[in-house]
C-alpha cells in the first residue's frame, strides 16, 4: 500500500497547527486599542496654558477632550503680550527682536512666547496633528519662529489658499460654527415645531368655541377610528381638516400622536380656560355692586354632592337682570358649615364679598340658615351705618 500511497506526516502537520493556533493567539493577544477607553480626567479650561511655550500638543490630550481645548483657546484668542521689553538677539551684525506691530498685520493667529521668545501661529497649533505628516513645519507649531530678520517668513507661513495655514483656518471656523449652525438648525425646526402646534391649538379653540356656543356635547359614543360618527368634536375637526390645507397637513393622522390636541383631557383644559374667561367678564360686570345669591344642592349619579351657584344681579349699563350660573362645587356633606364654608372660598376666589349680598335663595333648603344669618347680619349692619349716615347728613343740611 505505501507503494501507491505516501503515509500522512501527522506530526508535522500536528506541529504546524500548534503553530498556527499559537500564532493566532498571540495576534489576538497584542491587539491594543489606539488610546485609553478609560474616560479621561475632567479639564479645566480656565487652567490651560497661557504661554505657548507651556501648551502641551493636542494630541496628547483625549479626542474626547480635544474639540473642547480647541474652542477655548479660540474664544481666548491668540497669546498676544503687550508692554513688555522684547529681548535683543543678534543676528548678523545687527540685533533683532520681536516686533509687536506684527500683531496688527497678523491679528488674529500671531503668538508671541515670553518664555521662549518665539513666535507661533494659533490656528496651525490647534489643528496641525490633525493633518498628520502633511501639516508642513514644524517652526510655528512646535520649535517655534525666532528669525526676526526674515519677516516675510510669517507671510509665506499663511501661503496661499491651498496651504496648511489655510486648512487649519478653515477647521478652526468649522469649530466655531459647528454649535451656532447646531443651534440656528435647531432654532429653524423648533420654530416649524411651535408653528405646526399653534395651527392645531387654534383648530381645537375654534371648534370648542363653536361647540360651547351651539350646546353642544363634545364627546360621542364610539370615538374609535372605524366608527361613523367619532363625537362632534372630533367630527368638526375632520369638517374644519377639509375646508383648510395648512390645517389637514398638521392634524389628526398628519400630527405627531403625542401632541394631536384633541384628546378628552386637551377639550376639558380648553372648555375651562373658555369658563374662565367668562367667569372674569361676569365678575367685571357685578364689580362692587351689590347682587343676589341662588344655591342650589343635589347628588349627581356618583352620589357626589353638588352645589350650584347662581349669581342675580343688575348690569349698570343695560339696566337689564341678569342671572349667571357661576360654578358647580363638590362638598363632602351638606351640613351649614359645610355649604357657608364652600360659599365662602368661592366668593374669596371671585373677589367677592357677603356684603354684597341683597337677596338668597336656598330652595327652602333648612341647613342653608347660617348663610343666610350671616349675611343678613352684614347687610343689616351695614345698611343701619348707611340709613344713619345719610339721616345725619340731612339733619346737618336743615
Amino acid at each position: 500500500m505505501e507503494r501507491f500511497f505516501k503515509r500522512k506526516l501527522s506530526s508535522t502537520l500536528d506541529d504546524t497547527s500548534n503553530v498556527g493556533e499559537q500564532s493566532l493567539r498571540e495576534n489576538v493577544n497584542t491587539v491594543q486599542p489606539s488610546y485609553s477607553p478609560v474616560m479621561p480626567k475632567k479639564i479645566d479650561l480656565k487652567d490651560l496654558p497661557w504661554d505657548p511655550f507651556d501648551r502641551k500638543r493636542i494630541i496628547e490630550y483625549h479626542p474626547d477632550q480635544r474639540d473642547e481645548i480647541r474652542r477655548a483657546y479660540l474664544i481666548r484668542g491668540p497669546c498676544q503680550p503687550l508692554g513688555h521689553e522684547f529681548p535683543k538677539t543678534k543676528i548678523g551684525n545687527k540685533d533683532r527682536r520681536f516686533n509687536p506691530e506684527w500683531y496688527e498685520k497678523y491679528k488674529n493667529w500671531l503668538e508671541y512666547s515670553l518664555k521662549a521668545d518665539k513666535a507661533y501661529c494659533l490656528y496651525c497649533y490647534l489643528f496641525r496633528d490633525h493633518f498628520g505628516r502633511q501639516g508642513g513645519s514644524d517652526a510655528f507649531v512646535v520649535d517655534g519662529f525666532c528669525g526676526w530678520n526674515k519677516t516675510e517668513r510669517l507671510g509665506s507661513h499663511v501661503g496661499e489658499v491651498n496651504s496648511f495655514h489655510h486648512k487649519a483656518l478653515k477647521k478652526c471656523d468649522d469649530l466655531q460654527r459647528q454649535k451656532q449652525s447646531i443651534s440656528v438648525a435647531f432654532h429653524k425646526q423648533s420654530d416649524i415645531v411651535k408653528n405646526e402646534h399653534r395651527i392645531r391649538l387654534n383648530a381645537s379653540i375654534d371648534v370648542s368655541r363653536f361647540l360651547l356656543n351651539s350646546a353642544l356635547p363634545f364627546r360621542g359614543h364610539d370615538e374609535s377610528e372605524k366608527s361613523l360618527h367619532r363625537g362632534n368634536f372630533l367630527e368638526m375637526i375632520k369638517y374644519t381638516q377639509n375646508q383648510n390645507e395648512m390645517i389637514r397637513k398638521v392634524t389628526l393622522k398628519n400630527a405627531p400622536w403625542n401632541n394631536q390636541m384633541v384628546s378628552p383631557k386637551i377639550q376639558k383644559d380648553i372648555c375651562h380656560c373658555f369658563a374662565q374667561e367668562i367667569l372674569k367678564s361676569i365678575m367685571k360686570e357685578i364689580g362692587d355692586d351689590v347682587f343676589a345669591l341662588l344655591v342650589d344642592e343635589s347628588s349627581d349619579v356618583s352620589k357626589k354632592e353638588q352645589m350650584a351657584v347662581v349669581l342675580r344681579y343688575v348690569d349698570d349699563t343695560s339696566g337689564v337682570v341678569k342671572e349667571r350660573f357661576v360654578g358647580l362645587v363638590h362638598v363632602k356633606e351638606t351640613s351649614s358649615l359645610t355649604l357657608k364654608s364652600a360659599i365662602d372660598n368661592l366668593f374669596a376666589e371671585f373677589g367677592l364679598s357677603l356684603k354684597q349680598v341683597r337677596g338668597q335663595g336656598y330652595d327652602g333648603a333648612s341647613n342653608m340658615r347660617a348663610i343666610e344669618k350671616e349675611a343678613l347680619a352684614e347687610v343689616t349692619n351695614e345698611d343701619v351705618i348707611d340709613r344713619f349716615q345719610k339721616m345725619k347728613t340731612r339733619r346737618e343740611q336743615i
